[in-house]
């Protein structure tokens, strides 16, 4: 029987933690896959964010740097700086990279650090409760905002890939989801070109990937893989944002 499926070579041997149907586990297997079709382990050096991938070092098997909260861009400089030749990435979620990292992002975007974000969007703290994050959408229920996010309260939510594409450093972002078999192929097309991006010396990339947290959507998994269509899309919609590396 011929094998057509298998665990990819930078993908340890070991039982994610994440709950049923979050898509922390589909982004690091394809992740893995393409580390593996570059032949990039043993150049790859990730940085993992607190939150609900902080284990992240766990699963993926090259080398991994651990940061403070939001501080992810911030190391991912100082380590590429320090190694040109590594492939770096930053692995963060909403809460990470959009709220208390705002501010490394933006800068390492602006200075055209050569470094890649694979950015989890999930529309919700998820590690630590549920709590409103800085892409929950307007009406959307969490524990902190029991009523659905309200304008007058919280504001709107920021669309981060769309503020970075404003800066002059960032050459390539993406915004896809990995909610469906499509989805997933396209997400994985999305980071091959972020990565090849950095291996180009253009400048900063980043990959938003819409990604299911059924257990604080209060969601079947497939509910939720339906709510990422049918709601988060609306507000979040899915393509190339910026792509100004001419490949």
């Amino acid at each position: 029987m011929e094998k057509v499926y298998t665990r990819p070579r930078s993908l340890k041997k070991v039982t994610f933690h994440y709950c049923p149907g979050c898509g922390h586990s589909i982004v690091h297997r394809i992740m893995c896959e393409v580390i593996d079709e570059m032949n990039l382990q043993e150049r790859a050096i990730g940085i993992p964010p607190p939150g609900c991938s902080v284990f992240a070092y766990h699963y993926f098997d090259v080398d991994m740097a651990e940061s403070a909260h939001g501080r992810g861009a911030a190391v991912a400089t100082g380590i590429k700086r320090a190694y040109p030749e590594a492939i770096v990435f930053t692995y963060q979620g909403d809460g990470d990279l959009a709220a208390i990292g705002t501010g490394e992002t933006i800068h390492a975007a602006n200075r055209g650090e050569k470094v890649t974000a694979i950015f989890i969007n999930n529309a919700v703290y998820g590690m630590t409760g549920g709590q409103m994050a800085p892409t929950t959408l307007l009406e959307q229920k969490t524990t902190t905002t029991p009523y659905g996010r309200d304008i007058n309260l919280e504001g709107y939510p920021i669309k981060i890939s769309e503020m970075l594409a404003l800066t002059k450093g960032a050459v390539y972002i993406e915004r896809t989801a990995v909610n469906s078999p499509a989805n997933i192929r396209k997400t994985k097309k999305a980071i091959h070109k972020a990565f090849q991006t950095q291996i180009d010396n253009l400048g900063f990339s980043l990959v938003e990937i819409l990604s299911p947290c059924p257990t604080n959507w209060r969601m079947t998994p497939l509910e939720a893989w339906q709510w990422i269509d049918k709601v988060m899309t609306k507000e979040y919609p899915l393509g190339v944002i910026k792509d100004i590396t001419g490949k």
